[in-house]
């Protein structure tokens, strides 16, 4: 049986996904739901110092990541139908909605840069007419607004949000109907379970009534309260 989706990521840190053997992610590999490769961006230089970063033109602080290493690792994995995501703070917003349109991709390939990013012309050269052609799509992301050391972190959340939408990864899909995020401008509902009083807190009376309308618009409420709260 082939995987529904086959997810690759660029990294000079592949220890860092590691945790995608994990959990459900683990198990989906396992049931060839999803297949998992890493590539080490250094296997691709050619310098005793495996150099994958210059000083920026114009001047600046920081380092550049060299587009010709990213060509040499990127180039292969180009396969007609592939998302190219690229982690930047520059990016476009991740949210439910790009979880859910990545969810429909069959090959995913994060290129994760570190330093000042990636020169931008792996960026301008993947999205150009040749690749295009093929259905191959380019796509800028950034997890929030703030910086992280590399796109390895950004990557591991985004793998996770989508895979949990394949078919078979969730073992019940009433909870991806009613989770966080599903109903636009609302949080998920508070939760309990037992015991029913817990350090003088009690589950409120209307979880124990058995009318599951009241129950249904109790949750509502307390879902668009807490949107409000924390929006």
């Amino acid at each position: 049986m082939s995987a529904l989706m086959k997810i690759e990521a660029v990294t000079i840190f592949p220890d860092y996904f590691s945790p995608l053997n994990l959990s459900l992610i683990g198990k989906a590999q396992s049931a060839e739901i999803i297949e998992v490769k890493i590539h080490d961006l250094r296997s691709f230089t050619d310098d005793n110092h495996n150099t994958v970063d210059d000083t920026p033109y114009g001047g600046g602080a920081g380092m550049v990541m060299l587009p010709e290493i990213w060509g040499r690792a990127l180039d292969p994995l180009m396969v007609d139908g592939t998302d190219l995501i690229i982690l930047t703070p520059a990016g476009k917003r991740f949210d439910q909605k790009m979880a859910e349109k990545f969810a429909t991709s069959e090959h995913l390939v994060f290129a994760c840069g570190r330093y000042e990013g990636i020169d931008d012309r792996v960026r301008i050269h993947y999205s150009s007419p040749e690749y295009s052609s093929r259905n191959i799509r380019v796509h800028e992301v950034s997890i929030g607004d703030y910086v992280l050391g590399g796109g390895e972190v950004a990557s591991l959340v985004i793998i996770e949000a989508v895979t949990r939408l394949l078919p078979g990864v969730i073992g019940n899909p009433q909870s991806l109907v009613e989770e966080s995020h599903n109903t636009e401008g609302y949080l998920e509902y508070p939760n309990f379970t037992k015991p029913q009083e817990w350090r003088g807190i009690t589950v409120p009376e209307i979880l124990l009534s058995g009318n599951h309308g009241e129950i249904a618009k109790w949750r509502t409420l307390q879902a668009s309260e807490r949107a409000k709260e924390n929006g």
